[in-house]
């Protein structure tokens, strides 16, 4: 049993008949080398039942403290079944990448069940050339990037042959109690909080001031720079690495979501992004992010709708460090950073990605401001988070666009992985769009030689998603141009 922490608590808080809070995968296996060449629904149901013990968040739901007085907490669930979790479904022939992603996104865009574990497994079959799809998806409340690779690893292979795992009672990782405190402690717990909570409040305040700038919105305004270096001067600390103050433009990307997905993917080999790093001189997160630039602009020029100042995205970070490494609780944060999709040459584009990526990435890590998710999370009441959260949701959107969009990339395990003997060619991430972070999320994860791309979108803001997987393609061509030019 634990308690969710703020940023847990949060991302339930912003669920809405709009806005889903889970994030997913799309996995492309090859069933080949299984029994009968053949991965059924059994099968899967089975591998989960076996090694559920090795990854917490497949058998952990969700207790309420009494009154919501307090955040929630994780506790066993004595009932778990997975074959409650496992579905299969079926695609009309010829089975193609366009009906998958159809699928994929009106899966995804359905709420978990919080009466059960906050996770769904999906066997999608009917692929044409005799592939077949895995989704799975699970509660942002329950995990972060590094916890999802930790869920993959539980159910993953490195070989055909499923390897031998522990029995539960054998497993060096300790189990949960299967009870949550009772409710008469639960209620003490939440009263204790709340009345300590003015002071962690004050605390939180004092170490985000610092980096007042470096918050979306907060950051935004006249003289929050000031106030940054002032904390720093106070504390007798540099002050990091400037930037411009970054205000978002307006986009057809931002505004109100819809109920409904989109979900577009693809690859591109890794051999190129590497490539592109050394002649360039740059981080392959510096090449994904001039692909994404370059992509977006020419998505935004196609419906004249180009601003002329750089575009703004949300960049995740993993927070694991030290002894937050095994934490079980959500660490992340984000690095706000500017696109500039208002650059025309491609030479100038991909150096201002360069520089100003190296700007933000300097200031992040030479300052502390990486928990400003978790201080500002933290400054309200558990028993008032979910009204503040949601109002927030609601009203701030009105008045400021915090990003125009998010862009994560997340490395990933380069050997061939294998599940219940099918090979796994290709992981695809699905993630979440809101009002706050724009109708378009683009996320990479890089994959034994491959760089696989997904992006989720809304509908009725971002007509035409697959064509961002064209554009980035073409923006990958377009840097092995420049990096193939003779030196002027």
């Amino acid at each position: 049993m634990s308690q969710l922490t703020a940023v847990d608590t949060n991302f339930l808080h912003v669920e809405s008949g709009r806005t889903v809070a889970h994030i997913g995968g799309l996995g492309i296996v090859d069933p080949t080398e299984c029994p009968g060449g053949v991965l059924t629904r059994e099968v899967v149901v089975e591998l989960v039942r076996q090694r559920s013990h090795l990854a917490r968040p497949l058998r952990r739901k969700l207790s309420a403290a009494p009154l919501g007085i307090d955040r929630p907490y994780w506790v066993e669930d004595t009932d778990f079944d997975p074959s409650w979790h496992v579905h299969e479904v079926g695609l009309p022939a010829p089975g193609t990448d366009l009906q998958l992603g159809a699928e994929i996104a009106r899966l995804h865009e359905r709420p978990l069940d919080r009466r059960r574990p906050l996770w769904e497994l999906y066997l999608v079959q009917g692929l044409h050339g005799g592939r077949v799809a895995l989704f799975a998806k699970v509660h942002h409340a329950a995990i972060d990037g590094v916890l999802a690779a930790e869920l993959l690893t539980a159910l993953l292979d490195v070989g055909p042959t499923p390897r031998p795992v522990p029995a539960p009672e054998e497993s060096d990782e300790p189990q949960e109690p299967e009870r949550p405190p009772g409710p008469v402690r639960m209620l003490g717990l939440g009263l204790a909080k709340a009345a300590l909570h003015p002071l962690h409040a004050a605390r939180s305040i004092a170490r985000t001031a610092p980096y007042l700038d470096q918050i979306p919105v907060l950051g935004q305004y006249p003289g929050a720079d000031l106030v940054a270096r002032a904390a720093h001067s106070m504390l007798r600390r540099d002050s990091p690495p400037r930037l411009a103050r970054l205000i978002p433009p307006h986009t057809p990307f931002n505004g109100p979501i819809g109920a409904r997905r989109t979900f577009a993917f693809g690859s591109v080999p890794l051999r190129d992004i590497r490539r592109l790093r050394r002649e360039l001189g740059a981080s392959v997160n510096d090449i994904v992010m001039a692909m994404c630039t370059t992509a977006l602009r020419r998505w935004l020029d196609k419906r004249d709708a180009l601003p002329e100042q750089p575009l703004v995205a949300a960049v995740p970070v993993s927070m694991r460090r030290g002894a937050a490494a095994r934490d079980r609780a959500n660490r992340l944060s984000a690095m706000i950073a500017p696109l500039p999709t208002h650059i025309a040459d491609p030479a100038e584009r991909f150096e201002a990605v360069h520089s100003t990526m190296a700007t933000v990435k300097r200031r992040f890590v030479s300052t502390s401001a990486g928990d400003w998710f978790e201080q500002l999370s933290g400054m309200v009441p558990g028993a008032f988070s979910a009204m503040a959260t949601r109002m927030a949701l609601q009203v701030a959107p009105a008045f400021v666009q915090p990003v125009n969009l998010m862009v994560s990339n997340v490395p990933g395990p380069q050997v061939p992985l294998y599940i219940c003997g099918a090979r796994v060619l290709a992981y695809h991430p699905a993630s979440v769009i809101s009002d706050l972070t724009g109708g378009i999320n683009i996320t990479v994860f890089s994959y034994n030689g491959s760089l696989d791309i997904g992006i989720v979108a809304c509908p009725e803001l971002v007509p035409g998603s697959w064509d961002l997987i064209d554009y980035l393609r073409d923006a990958l061509e377009e840097l092995k141009i420049l990096a193939d030019a003779p030196l002027p």
